[in-house]
């Protein structure tokens, strides 16, 4: 039973599904974060199968970029562009690490923030216009990856304050048992993608690593641990690292 609810709070936290309501306490969150990668499955599933669809019915490539886009934001109600906004804003401030701290905090957005997201969804609609059906598996492989990773993180990495959500998943977490989990799915995410095309999905699983060996190395140096904004903003970037990945390999890879 506290593992369905552990299943309910993970997907009602990371996703706009509609699921009944439980009760968030120690006992239900102690594995709420095991699930998270389940959300990438969720969209990575409908990504592969809404793709194919568009890409079959001879679907305009602005229409499947913009759509491709705007399918992941609709699911999860954009909670990890909030945190990659906030990240933005608090990087791009000039002063110390206590002004970017409650800079993360702040409910504003600032023009930092905006101006990225810009910047991000554009690079989204460019890349997404280029994508072919063959590549939508390893793509949807990749939205389990960045959730594990960003998982993995989330209860491996010194957390940069004593509050807020990274630290609540913290505490509340199995740890161990989380890790183990995360590290399967990572396993399993990484088998899916270079099991589709060792030339793309070793493009993308690199392109992932890299970006996580970025993000625990700014979080550390600019912030002295994680928050769950940093956490999103590492997911989202990974995303689109990934997508970048695959446009790039697969166009050497089919000239």
């Amino acid at each position: 039973m506290k593992i369905i609810q552990s299943f309910i709070i993970a997907l009602s936290m990371y996703s706009k599904i509609p699921m009944p309501q439980v009760e968030w306490n120690k006992e239900n969150m102690k594995y709420a974060l095991c699930f998270f990668p389940v959300i990438g499955v969720i969209i990575g599933g409908l990504s592969w199968i809404v793709g194919g669809f568009l890409l079959d019915g001879d679907c305009g490539k602005i229409l499947f970029a913009v759509i491709m886009t705007l399918l992941p934001v609709v699911i999860t109600g954009g909670i990890h562009l909030d945190g990659f906004m906030d990240t933005v804003d608090a990087i791009s401030a000039y002063g110390d690490r206590e002004k970017r701290l409650a800079i993360l905090k702040d409910s504003h957005a600032g023009a930092f923030s905006l101006l990225y997201l810009c910047c991000y969804f554009l690079a989204c609609l460019g890349f997404w216009s280029e994508v072919s059906k063959d590549m939508l598996p390893v793509l949807a492989g990749g939205y389990v990856l960045s959730r594990a990773l960003s998982g993995f993180s989330v209860v491996s990495f010194k957390a940069a304050r004593d509050s807020g959500l990274a630290k609540t998943f913290q505490e509340g977490a199995n740890r161990l048992s989380t890790r183990i989990v995360m590290i399967f799915f990572i396993l399993a995410a990484v088998l899916w993608i270079v099991a589709n095309s060792v030339v793309i999905g070793g493009t993308v699983v690199l392109m992932a690593g890299l970006i996580f060996i970025y993000y625990r190395l700014m979080a550390m140096k600019q912030f002295g641990g994680i928050t769950g904004d940093l956490a999103g903003y590492f997911l989202q970037l990974c995303e689109l690292a990934m997508l970048i990945g695959v446009v790039l390999a697969g166009g050497i890879l089919w000239k």
